[in-house]
């Protein structure tokens, strides 16, 4: 048996379906479309639930793939063990109503010990209990000795998830062990103690099962395999478990040499350099997916993988950022199979720094908080840290549980697991209730998914704004109808349209539509899950019936304002590359008839050179009047002709291509202006930090830029009248007045001090002793708090044993200090205590050192009710 590498097995999996008539597609996205059942994905078949429930049209009925998939429901497991894993690649070929057993069986045979070269002698085949339609192609069309087949039931061999498509398997197992395996009873025993591992599953989805439990027979059955790559290198090059793969071993010993260990050395350390090693993969993969780490849904996941990565990074004594350079192995390793993991290197390392940096500042900000229940704890006398308090660090300040309980252990405290664990499933059950999680396989089961397949629409609007059409389909609150009324909505689907259905950013027309029987409004235009245009209808009088004819008018002059500013944004995103660098690409954009939205990846804000550069460009190249001209070409040749997109698989053989002159070349579906003239003028009206890594354009063109600027005119105007100056010397009057204001304000600074230092007789004069201790106190009019602290520490100074306490009122709010010597101290003065129960006198709150503290409150007519509260306060301290 050769040992094959794991870029090998991929590439020898996906030529070998190729050769049998598959479309091999490229790895879907990790961010799943259109389908809010799901987080990330999660296994090969997740992207291609609409070809299977038949939402969508296949572009070709037999495909294959390598898909990347994410899953951490184990993730407390990964690294203890040497199995789990969070990210790992799962290698498939799919039927749509093609092909079924007769020759995904005995496919998979050839494929096991033909290419791959497995030995039969090694080989076992489990199929369903009553599949005997499969046990006849196995033993009839294979070599395979039928003695190696065993029959499972329900749970081992049938794939079903509620109701919905569903149906039997066949799975092909590694034997590891020696002797051969005669009964079920051992082969069952034989996989539990993983000497047999399932290396693919042939999933035979022949059923629909309904509310009832009935399992009716599919018309068009389909065909669902996976087979996970990394199991299949570790078979292949006889390893006892992931971690020893080529390809995975290669960032594993990146791991080893950068914290100087040894891996195999120490158990603890081991753990540490396993967890490393897996999520680092997962981090590469989901930030190359535009992914960014945040507080909730994936972005809370990314953000979780990579701080428990640096977490174990820093239990094996690596100081500082580390993973962003180990990305380099992952990248590495998996360009074969990714090249555009290569093109987004240098973004991928940037996002990952930060996050580690931000990090660092959370450790030390998360050691601090847990620090103070500690020194709570204590003073209450418990050793168990309250579960909502470990959610909090762990939830709000992205504080490891693991970190929390090492630190713990050092000062004899446990963790409240219970109460934890509690708040972590109260948290999971509502992101789950977020996904809105649904029926099988995720699809959004509403009646506008479930258009029929044969309605199509032919979309006209690049040429004309008016379209004559018959009404095909017609949905009323969650029903098929044949009949709008006066004053009802709905959504029709028609022939043919000039109406451009929400995609890309660019959102949908709206218009009027009528006949001679009835008049409407429509009100938006989008897709439903299969691609079809759905209208959203206004019947303003008359009524509308399924087949009639009607015309559609585009809003013209909306139309026109959309096209200005998608046009201006392609300009924009070429401008941006120009200024910013190549390695600046697109994450997202939205554009309406009011402006448009561009948000792009750099890691800085852009100073008002770079953004008046970037203008400018934009605007030559508009007023350069460039034509603007689509093509219609493969995908490959778009690729070659330089045209700027993500080809991430989710476009279809022939493209559309949108070129402004020779300056922009972009794959786009939506509508654009004929020349770049027509755009007008083009300004950026703000540019804002949205997410680690990204940012945000505004921009307004065409009239709405010239209202823009009539505005900002307008407003200088009145600025002018209001300074009694002309428009050029509005600048030299403002720092005229500047210089004056701080002049101003540091002569009432001045007096504030003189009046409080006034104040200092009367406060030394009325000093009272407590415990042994001088209190002197004093209550203050319009004194602020640094005036405060300096009157305060003069007073202390005076004397060796005393505490200082000041209360003022400025504009309505109570400032408070307490200030304490070191004498004081020692006799039980902690001045942070005391300001925090007279501050609650005065409505407010505060706290600090034992030295010294400062607080606020909102009650000034309480003031002197809380000062006066100190000497009782003091006698309860004071040893």
């Amino acid at each position: 048996m050769k040992k094959l590498g794991l870029n090998e097995i991929r590439e020898l999996y996906l030529s070998f379906f190729e050769s049998k008539g598959h479309l091999r597609m490229h790895s879907f996205s990790l961010v799943p479309k259109n389908d809010k059942s799901l987080l990330l994905i999660n296994a090969g078949m997740a992207p291609l639930k609409p070809y299977f429930t038949g939402l969508k049209i296949p572009p070709r009925r037999r495909v294959t793939t390598c898909q990347k998939c994410i899953r951490t429901g184990d993730i407390e497991n990964v690294g203890k063990t040497s199995r789990h894993g969070t990210f790992f690649e799962m290698l498939g070929n799919f039927s749509f109503g093609d092909y079924f057993k007769k020759e995904v069986i005995p496919w998979a045979w050839e494929f096991t010990t033909q290419i791959l070269k497995l030995p039969k002698d090694k080989l076992y085949v489990t199929i369903y209990l009553d599949d005997d339609e499969a046990y006849d192609i196995w033993v009839k069309d294979t070599d395979i000795d039928n003695s190696r087949i065993f029959r499972l039931g329900k749970e081992d061999n049938f794939w079903e998830h509620g109701v919905g498509p569903c149906g039997p398997c066949s799975e092909i197992h590694y034997d590891r062990g020696e002797g051969k395996i005669d009964t079920v009873e051992e082969f069952v025993k034989a996989g539990d103690n993983d000497r047999v591992l399932e290396l693919w599953n042939l999933v035979f989805t022949q059923f629909d099962r309904d509310e009832e439990g009935n399992y009716n027979r599919l018309p068009k059955p389909n065909i669902d395999t996976g087979m996970g790559l990394e199991r299949m290198a570790v078979i292949m090059q006889d390893k006892e478990n992931i971690f020893e793969v080529d390809t995975i071993k290669a960032i594993l010993q990146e791991v080893s040499d950068i914290s100087f260990t040894t891996y195999g050395k120490d158990k603890n350390k081991d753990i540490s350099i396993r967890v490393i090693t897996d999520h680092i993969r997962s981090i590469v993969f989901m930030i190359s997916d535009g992914i960014l780490p945040s507080n909730e849904g994936r972005g809370y996941v990314l953000r979780r993988l990579l701080r428990r990565a640096a977490k174990h990074g820093k239990s094996l004594g690596i100081k500082g950022p580390f993973l962003y350079k180990l990305s380099r192995a992952v990248i590495d390793n998996s360009r074969e199979g990714y090249p555009e993991l290569v093109e987004r290197e240098d973004y991928i390392k940037k996002v990952i720094k930060i996050e580690e940096e931000r990090f660092a500042v959370t450790i030390d900000s998360g050691i601090q908080i847990l620090n103070e229940f500690i020194t709570q704890l204590k003073e209450n006398n418990s050793s168990v840290l309250d579960g909502d308090k470990v959610f909090k660090l762990y939830d709000t300040y992205g504080f490891p549980l693991e970190l929390t309980k090492e630190i713990l252990e050092e000062e004899n405290i446990t963790v409240d697991l219970e109460g934890f664990n509690k708040k972590m499933k109260n948290q999971r059950d509502m992101a789950r209730a977020a996904r809105m999680e649904t029926n099988y396989m995720g699809n959004e089961d509403t009646l506008l998914n479930k258009i029929p397949l044969e309605v199509n629409t032919i979309f006209e609007g690049y040429d004309r704004l008016k379209s004559n059409s018959k009404v095909k389909v017609m949905v009323k609150d969650e029903e098929f109808v044949s009949l709008l009324s006066e004053g009802e909505e709905g959504v029709i689907v028609v022939e043919n349209t000039p109406f451009y259905a929400e995609m890309g950013g660019q959102v949908g027309d709206s218009g009027i539509l009528y006949n001679e029987n009835f008049k409407g409004e429509v009100l938006d235009c989008k897709n439903n899950v299969a691609g079809k245009i759905l209208h959203f209808v206004k019947i303003t009088s008359g009524s509308l019936s399924l087949d009639d004819d009607v015309v559609l008018s585009v809003d013209k002059n909306r139309r026109n304002a959309i096209k200005k500013n998608h046009t201006a944004t392609h300009i924009l995103d070429e401008a941006l590359r120009k200024v910013l660098g190549e390695n600046v690409h697109q994450a997202g954009s939205y554009v309406d008839e009011y402006r448009l939205r561009f948000d792009f990846n750099y890691f800085e804000a852009l100073n008002d050179e770079n953004l008046g550069k970037i203008e400018n460009i934009v605007n030559e190249n508009i007023m350069a009047v460039h034509p603007v001209k689509t093509a219609v070409m493969s995908l490959e040749e778009a690729k070659e002709s330089g045209a700027i997109a993500l080809f991430d698989g989710k476009y279809k053989d022939k493209v559309r291509v949108v070129s402004v002159g020779d300056f922009s070349k972009e794959l786009c579906g939506g509508t654009h202006v004929e020349n770049s003239g027509e755009i007008g003028l083009f300004k950026i009206i703000s540019e804002t930090g949205i997410a680690a890594g990204i940012r945000r354009i505004e921009a307004v063109t065409g009239s709405a830029a010239m209202e823009y600027l009539s505005s900002k005119d307008k407003m200088v105007r009145e600025i002018s009248r209001k300074l009694k100056c002309s428009e050029k010397e509005i600048i030299h009057k403002l720092d005229l007045q500047t210089d004056e204001l701080k002049e101003a304000d540091k002569e009432i600074q001045q007096l504030k001090l003189k009046l409080a230092g006034s104040a200092e007789n009367d406060i030394l004069n009325g000093v009272k002793v407590v415990g042994g201790t001088n209190l002197l106190t004093g209550i203050l009019k319009e004194v602020d708090a640094n005036a405060l602290r300096e009157l305060g520490d003069k007073i202390r100074s005076r004397y060796e044993n005393c505490l200082v306490v000041l209360g003022s009122s400025v504009n309505g709010k109570v400032q408070l200090i307490a200030m304490a010597t070191k004498e004081a101290v020692k006799n039980g003065i902690h001045c942070g205590k005391i300001i925090k129960e007279i501050a609650a006198v005065a409505g407010g709150r505060g706290g600090g050192r034992p030295d010294m503290a400062q607080a606020g409150g909102k009650f000034p007519e309480k003031l002197e009710e809380a000062i006066g509260k100190c000497s009782i306060i003091m006698e309860k301290k004071v040893r």
